[in-house]
């Protein structure tokens, strides 16, 4: 099984995109349904992409557990598998961006928080 270089996560991670798909800036929303802007974190999962398809998919599934858990903040997620990046956008929250990041740390423990706002 060929993994492509991108997996997506979308409308509070009930919908997997399994496919390439147009530029990240394009698909990743900006403001909620209610025009306030939306935060976000990265994380770095170190040699993920050299993984085989199986365990790929086992993390794959473990992520969208974490990011359900929390669907009541989490708007969108973004895996790039070429550059093994998890970039996840939430809505606002004091805590959001610590929070998430650890329960995903809990169950990936590889997974490393790279970036995330102070607003967050």
């Amino acid at each position: 099984m060929a993994f492509p270089q991108t997996v997506t996560m979308s409308h509070t991670a009930t919908t997997t995109t399994l496919e390439n798909s147009a530029p990240l800036y394009q698909r990743a929303p900006r403001r909620d349904e209610d025009g306030r802007p939306l935060s976000d974190f990265m994380m770095i999962i170190p040699q993920l992409r050299t993984l085989p398809p199986r365990l790929i998919q086992k993390k794959i599934e473990r992520i969208q557990r974490v990011l359900a858990d929390f669907s009541n903040l989490v708007v969108f997620a973004d895996l790039n598998l070429k550059i093994n990046v998890l970039w996840v956008i939430v809505r606002q929250s004091p805590g959001a961006c610590i929070e998430i990041p650890s329960a995903i740390s809990s169950v990936i423990p590889e997974a490393l928080l790279v970036a995330h706002p102070r607003f967050c």
